[in-house]
């Protein structure tokens, strides 16, 4: 992936936020992003706290389980998600909402990525699962699947993908909950991890409807 279009993506962000009345991110241009910034940054991992916090007890776990913006969803122990519109603009308030947002995760064999739009009304996740699948570089490998989970139905397919060199394949997923659509993405090294991170993202997936 060419490094040389993040500096164009962020700038083309900052000028949509400016001229907005309503401080949204785009989308396309915050998605862009994501995977351009998260990308760079493999395959280092986040060095892990030396002081780690102490936790306590609570009726469930935490520990793999990601809960904001009235919604909550899994992910793998070691990774954490965390806010693209936020990490983005450090310097601004703008942050994801309950409306829209994108969440990314990473380490050395795994790239994941969360968005989600409100649409009321809306039955087909696809639309979303089009907006996440990045253009020129992401490939559904056959017809989108359907299965209920959770009362939700869910479409998805693997994927193999040209974003970054050690990781070939992953897979898509969308699916709407309540007044919200919801779409997921990973990248890994194996085609046969898709199966169990799409199961451990929706194990646990329950949002405010």
């Amino acid at each position: 992936m060419n490094r040389s279009l993040l500096p164009g993506l962020l700038a083309a962000s900052v000028l949509l936020s400016a001229c907005s009345l309503k401080a949204t991110p785009d989308p396309n241009v915050q998605i862009q992003i994501a995977v351009n910034a998260t990308i760079a940054a493999l395959p280092s991992p986040a060095p892990a706290p030396t002081n780690p916090p102490v936790l306590t007890p609570t009726p469930f776990s935490l520990d793999g389980l990601f809960c904001e913006y009235e919604f909550c969803i899994g992910h793998p122990p070691e990774m954490n998600f965390y806010d693209v519109v936020a990490k983005q603009n450090p310097s601004s308030p703008a942050s994801s909402t309950y409306e829209n947002g994108i969440l990314a995760a990473h380490n050395n064999s795994l790239f994941i990525q969360v968005i989600w739009q409100h649409a009321p009304g809306a039955a087909d996740p696809i639309f979303l699962m089009d907006l996440i699948l990045e253009d020129g570089l992401d490939t559904p490998t056959g017809a989108y699947g359907l299965r209920l989970i959770h009362n939700m139905n869910v479409l998805s397919s693997p994927i193999t993908t040209t974003a970054s060199p050690i990781l070939p394949f992953g897979g898509v997923a969308g699916w709407v909950c309540g007044d919200r659509v919801f779409a997921w993405k990973v990248y890994a090294p194996q085609a046969e991890s898709f199966e169990s991170m799409l199961a451990e993202a929706l194990a646990r997936f329950t949002c405010g409807q």
